[in-house]
């Protein structure tokens, strides 16, 4: 069992969060806010390794010429602004 202080703050708005019947009790709270940081550290950790497969990429040769990434994304965008026009 894990025992921490919380700040009154935060036990206050727990115990808020339980009185309004959101939580049926403090432990249900404090284990939707664990799982909560769970799935972020994870979303995070796979941001870092994308992150780190494109500098592997750049670093390897493996890019794109910047205009050629532009021009695509502006063609994109038109006609994405042009459909949008036609249909308002």
């Amino acid at each position: 069992m894990i025992s921490a202080d919380l700040g009154k703050q935060l036990e206050s708005y727990i115990q808020q969060l339980v009185d309004t019947g959101r939580y049926g009790s403090k432990s249900e709270v404090l284990r939707e806010g664990v799982r909560l940081v769970q799935d972020r550290e994870t979303r995070l950790a796979a941001l870092d390794a994308s992150i780190m497969r494109g500098i592997t990429d750049a670093d390897a040769g493996r890019t794109k010429p910047a205009s050629d990434v532009f021009s695509r994304l502006d063609a994109k965008y038109r006609a994405m602004a042009d459909k949008a026009e036609k249909s308002a």
